[in-house]
């Protein structure tokens, strides 16, 4: 009886080894395992975010701004607060902040605040640039007289009221109308006038009318410009009905493109000099971005009926379809679009995504091509905002070159302002696709839902 106790008990303990023992990995063969299912090792996130996590992104971006970018006046000297807008007080300066109130790159910023809050419902977006142009509104209503008088004047503004080129005021301009478009209570219409009087008739230009530069040589275009004028210009159409507005605008889009598209390549070069046989054919991916914003923002606006509307809508397709061709891997774009050894740049790819869910949100171009496009990009803006709402990796301030090492060694900078906006406005077109469209994956691809 003991040693078949003992014999059982051996036996048990064998039946647990056994148990206990790793199981020898079973082969992956085209047997033994679907290969097409397998997981792809995605550097960034793959398929639809939610929509939470979307708004969750821009939160960050909000909180982040609001608490860096103050509205306010204060001493020179004292540093003590200035309440009293109504007067000019020698001794003004704006609030130091992370950015500049005044900037273009802010114009952009404003717009996405606003886009923002009107898509998700959010009043706090809404407020942060109806509160910034109401302040700013104030000091122009106090300070613009003294500047006509005398354009040497000494003012907290600087060149927000005395403009010398177009990042002055074009992209502050645009924003200052959507405000009042959307309500905004304050009176914004001495601004709104300064700057549009500014960038349709005294910015220089070219014997053809296309918008020009005396930098970095004379009568040179930069790919900038189009967005530095062209959705004031279209925003003032709007406002005031005068198809001038309009005409001027698309006459801009087609003469730069004219000039500067690569219809082989599907992309924009940054520079073009005029009297210069050989030009510097650089596709500088925020230029580029530059471009393709102001084409939606101008067919937003443009009435379908203008004579130039097919032809824009026909040049916004070419656009998108030579970037999306360039698109990297991890959904991101390269900092000189056709030259992967460049870095990867977020400013440029929250651009392309805001600008390419725009057209496929407003049906310019086909969506089922498109759609994973913008969604990939996204994804990959996303993974640049920081926890405490920076966003990184950022090309700084960039002019015009005549090499490609002058544009694949700028540096990235969180403080570069221009992919605030450009975030703010990608995140927001992203919730409204995934409010209007339904997405799947079909043998592990991300499409939209077929039959859609």
């Amino acid at each position: 009886m003991k040693l078949r106790m003992i014999a059982l008990a051996a036996g048990l303990l064998a039946l647990s080894a056994q148990a206990a023992a790793p199981k020898k990995a079973e082969k992956v063969n085209d047997v033994t395992t679907p290969l097409h299912a397998m997981k792809p090792d995605y550097p960034t996130p793959y398929g639809a975010p939610k929509t939470e996590d979307v708004k969750a992104v821009l939160d960050r971006v909000f909180t982040y701004l609001d608490q860096v970018t103050p509205a306010k006046l204060v001493d020179k000297t004292t540093k003590a607060d200035i309440a009293d807008l109504s007067k000019a007080h020698p001794n003004a300066m704006l609030a130091q902040g992370d950015y500049r109130l005044t900037s273009y790159e802010w114009g952009v910023t404003y717009a996405g605040m606003l886009q923002t809050g009107a898509v998700t419902g959010d009043k706090r977006y809404t407020d942060y640039t109806f509160k910034r142009l109401d302040f700013l509104a104030a000091l122009t209503k106090t300070w613009l007289p003294l500047v006509k008088a005398n354009p040497a004047t000494d003012t907290p503004l600087k060149r927000f009221l005395d403009p010398h080129a177009l990042d002055d005021t074009g992209a502050i301009c645009a924003s200052a109308i959507k405000a009042r478009r959307m309500g905004i209570s304050t009176d914004l219409s001495a601004y709104i006038e300064l700057c549009s009087n500014f960038v349709s008739k005294k910015e220089y230009r070219l014997a053809d009318g296309t918008l020009a530069r005396m930098r970095p040589l004379a009568n040179t275009i930069w790919l900038d410009d189009l967005f530095m004028a062209v959705p004031a210009l279209a925003q003032m159409g709007k406002l005031s009905g005068d198809k001038a507005y309009y005409d001027d605008a698309v006459k801009q889009v087609l003469q730069f493109s004219k000039r500067m598209f690569n219809p082989q390549l599907g992309i924009y070069m940054h520079g073009w000099v005029e009297g210069m046989s050989m030009h510097p054919e650089f596709h500088w991916a925020r230029a580029n971005g530059w471009a393709v914003m102001t084409m939606v923002e101008l067919l937003d606006v443009l009435p379908p009926e203008h004579p130039g509307y097919k032809a824009v809508q026909e040049q916004l397709r070419a656009h998108i379809k030579g970037l999306a061709a360039y698109q990297d891997g991890t959904g991101f774009w390269h900092q000189l679009i056709d030259r992967p050894e460049t870095y990867l740049e977020t400013s440029a790819t929250a651009i392309y995504t805001f600008a390419i869910a725009r057209a496929v949100n407003r049906g310019y171009v086909d969506r089922q091509a498109y759609a994973p496009v913008a969604m990939l990009g996204w994804n990959a803006v996303a993974t640049k905002v920081a926890a405490n709402g920076q966003v990184n990796g950022t090309c700084v301030g960039t002019g015009m070159g005549f090499d490609p090492a002058f544009y694949a060694y700028r540096p990235v900078n969180p403080y570069a302002a221009h992919s605030y906006g450009p975030v703010l406005l990608a995140g927001s077109e992203i919730i409204t696709m995934l409010k209007s469209h339904e997405f799947e994956q079909n043998d592990s691809a991300f499409m939209l839902k077929r039959g859609l």
